[in-house]
């Protein structure tokens, strides 16, 4: 990604966010895509390719607590809303109006939250590998976990806690190595083993455990990724939000009448068949759920969790044809309100 197509602006909450911008070429709409853990706009390189050579408008931030944005320490800075408002201060920067935002692990969350609270400035939703989350002012990570290892065995959460611990980074950072290949293994049933349970994944860099990195990653690769987000720090704060109780404290903020989707907005959920902690058929149930009626469309692909580095050429072109598709609906949703208004202003007529 051309580095000098980055930008830095001062959100209206004072943080600096640091951003890939490319304007569109005609009346080819603007993406957004977001980020999540341990991951910057860095990991969408091949869709940044893919679209800007088709015309796209494209902007893609690094998101807080990574790469060339702010790094607070403080947990509160993370609250979805906040980060929800930092993303239309960029696109006010940007004189963007409106986008079609797409969302990868937490930033599938954000994707979720802008929906709740700023409907009015994107077109359609996609979500990789995690689904809509729905707001959750009650959530109790110690139920979750509970509740997840009598459903499936396992605790799908248990290395929340881990990372939410104080000293977690320096364990992080002591081991990266031992830590990159947990996050990128070519086994990804290491997530069920390793990663998910209670314990597991602090054993596991404790014991400097090491497995062999997916095809889809260099070398170069991990380099590049490690300057990005090491030290982790600051990026275990989006998992602190969850387990202190902030982010339900937050999502009580929302409105009831925003639990779901807009239903008028096109939803594109692609769900990760070997994703053993975003397990792709609950995420598939609860995005279909909280869309409107026919909005949502729904693939689940033969892949790990990083859906966009291992299957890059499929999901840009299936991205490309539900854009279209998503064009289309709501070009229908105007023509039908359009005539629904022409028999209202006739019905008054008579």
């Amino acid at each position: 990604m051309d580095h000098t197509s980055y930008k830095d602006v001062r959100t209206y909450r004072g943080m600096n966010y640091h951003y890939f911008s490319s304007p569109p070429v005609g009346s080819k709409p603007t993406l957004m895509f977001v980020h999540g853990f341990p991951s910057t706009s860095w990991d969408w390189r091949h869709q940044v390719a893919y679209f800007k050579k088709k015309g796209y408008g494209l902007i893609v931030p690094d998101m807080l607590g990574y790469g060339g944005t702010d790094k607070p320490l403080e947990p509160e800075h993370y609250k979805p809303s906040l980060i929800c408002q930092d993303m239309t201060s960029i696109l006010d920067n940007e004189g963007v109006d409106k986008v079609i935002v797409i969302g990868h692990d937490w930033g599938s969350k954000i994707v979720s939250r802008l929906a709740s609270y700023y409907p009015e400035r994107f077109t359609a939703y996609a979500f990789l590998a995690v689904g809509y989350q729905p707001p959750m002012p009650t959530f109790d990570v110690h139920q979750a976990l509970q509740m997840t290892k009598q459903r499936l065995g396992y605790e799908l959460y248990g290395y929340w806690m881990f990372f939410a611990t104080e000293g977690a980074d320096r364990i992080i950072d002591n081991h990266w190595d031992s830590f990159f290949s947990l996050l990128y293994p070519h086994d990804p049933t290491l997530w069920r083993s390793d990663m998910a349970p209670v314990g597991c994944f602090k054993a596991w860099l404790l014991a400097d455990k090491t497995a062999p990195l997916p095809s889809y990653l260099t070398a170069e690769d991990k380099a590049t990724i490690t300057a990005l987000v090491r030290p982790p720090a600051a990026a275990l704060n989006w998992y602190k939000v969850m387990t202190s109780g902030i982010n339900a404290q937050d999502d009580r903020s929302v409105a009831p009448y925003r639990y779901a989707l807009p239903a008028d907005a096109p939803v594109l959920f692609v769900g990760c068949e070997k994703d053993y902690i975003c397990l792709a058929g609950s995420h598939k149930a609860a995005t279909e759920k909280c869309a409107g009626e026919g909005m949502a469309r729904t693939e689940v692909f033969d892949a790990d969790h990083w859906v966009m580095l291992s299957h890059a050429e499929k999901l840009n072109k299936l991205l490309e044809e539900w854009i279209g598709d998503a064009a289309k609906m709501k070009m229908k949703g105007k023509e039908e309100d359009g005539e629904a208004d022409g028999h209202a202003d006739g019905a008054s007529r008579l």
